[in-house]
């Protein structure tokens, strides 16, 4: 089947692409409010109809929480199954908008137009990129080039409860080939990129407990301990002046990247001032022995995500507190155990707290990293599908994020996935004012009719 036909009914269409995107976007589909539970389902709804309208065999599955969308249309060849979501962010703070989050619109601006609205890039625009590739492929040929199943679920903003036991429940029917998500972006402005390592999260939140109330400082300061203190010095303490994490056993499963991974990474030209001055920032903070790519993609670390404790309210009070609190997150890489470095994390704690402080440690979370097993050989053919399509040739790059799903697909139903997106740097996502580059939608759903037809060659 010929691509080149494809590819200008993707060009011909594009007013009704973009039209069938703003409907989506006009349906509030925020999972983590029960309020908005309906629009959730609406959402689905209008996911299945539209599948339904270019072949798809598709259905809503309903589960705990909010539905999942199960859509399958037969092909020759391989099978490839496409993951996203339709669930969105919450809006606020919604005067920080410059327009109805759910009343999308193609602005003008001074970077070229984008598509304004909640969802756009995070993940109804991308989304729909694919779902506009499969419905080019079928209005020119009648047909998919390959086997494809179509996923989406409505909870990956509020946590996806429901992701595995669906998942398992559902094993035989969702497994394929390789699995294709699209909720990541491009590197810089315009080369196309495939994820193939994921850092995974481990998130603790621990209190200090010193006194038995609070103290007032003139009667008690000096003698008395004060868990503020107590919790800042082992806070501290989690680093080195060189940047590297003291907690023991820390580093144990982080691999080296390869060199031809570096080369390429090198030949990205990544400009670490220019990406910390967007963030008012001018100087990588990070292990001082590696290059700023490997700090964000490749290498583990541990942030403090907040600390509170004793009086914050306006004014003064001089108050010696009971208690402090800090909740700590660590990125993790290679194959390193969430679950080995909790139980270090918390001996670490336990070890720098002084006489009359006690410490107690709630987890929140963990997840180990993913890495993607690049000899697949769909990997180097949708890199030059890619490539094709975008000024510049693709490059497989790290993440310094965690997506869950990749790691999920793997574990739960043993196959590889590719991490493909066309979102970028500045769309705000889970921000107000958040967007989607029209021309990250239109090259996106080009880029998909290619990866197709390069994967069913």
């Amino acid at each position: 089947m010929k691509l080149t036909p494809v590819l200008d009914r993707l060009e011909s269409e594009e007013p009704a692409a973009l039209a069938r995107l703003m409907d989506l976007l006009r349906i509030p589909s925020i999972s983590t409010d029960p309020a908005y539970a309906t629009e959730c389902t609406r959402a689905a709804e209008w996911l299945i109809a539209d599948l339904l309208s270019i072949g798809f065999d598709a259905s809503l599955r309903e589960t705990p929480g909010h539905p999942m969308v199960v859509a399958h249309h037969d092909g020759p060849g391989p099978h490839v199954l496409f993951y996203g979501h339709y669930d969105v962010q919450p809006i606020d703070p919604l005067a920080l908008w410059t327009r109805d989050p759910f009343d999308p619109v193609v602005e003008d601006t001074a970077k070229g137009q984008v598509i304004r609205g909640r969802g756009s890039s995070d993940d109804k625009g991308q989304v729909m990129t694919f779902i506009e590739a499969c419905r080019a492929w079928k209005a020119v040929h009648g047909s998919l080039p390959l086997k494809v199943t179509v996923f989406l679920e409505g909870e990956e903003e509020s946590g996806s409860p429901s992701l595995i036991p669906f998942m398992k429940e559902n094993a035989r029917e969702l497994t394929s080939d390789i699995a294709l998500i699209c909720d990541t972006g491009l590197f810089g402005e315009d080369t196309p990129a495939i994820i193939t390592m994921l850092r995974g999260l481990l998130t603790e939140e621990l209190t200090v407990t010193g006194p038995s109330k609070d103290l007032h400082s003139g009667m008690y300061g000096g003698i008395s301990m004060n868990p503020i203190r107590a919790l800042s010095r082992a806070l501290a303490a989690l680093h080195d002046e060189t940047g590297h994490v003291t907690v023991p056993g820390f580093y144990e499963g982080v691999p080296e990247i390869p060199a031809d991974v570096m080369a390429q990474w090198q030949a990205l030209g990544f400009d670490p001032q220019t990406f910390l001055g967007e963030a008012g920032l001018s100087a990588p903070a990070g292990e001082a022995d590696r290059t700023p790519l490997e700090q964000l993609w490749a290498r583990p670390t541990c942030d403090v995500n907040g600390i509170w404790g004793g009086y914050t309210g306006e004014g003064f009070k001089t108050v010696l507190p009971a208690q402090a609190h800090a909740k700590v997150s660590f990125r993790l890489v290679g194959q390193q155990d969430p679950l080995k470095i909790r139980e270090n994390f918390r001996a670490f704690i336990q070890s720098h707290m002084p006489p009359d402080c006690t410490v107690g440690f709630k987890g929140h979370g963990a997840s180990p990293a993913a890495q993607m097993a690049t000899d697949h050989p769909a990997f180097e053919k949708a890199r030059v599908a890619l490539s094709d399509e975008w000024p510049h040739p693709a490059a497989y790059i790290g993440c310094g994020a965690s997506i869950p799903i990749a790691g999920y697909f793997k574990t739960v139903l043993g196959m590889d996935s590719m991490l493909i997106g066309f979102g970028k740097d500045d769309d705000a996502i889970h921000s107000p004012n958040e967007k989607y580059d029209l021309v990250s939608f239109r090259k996106g759903a080009r880029s998909w009719a290619r990866i197709l037809s390069a994967l069913a060659a």
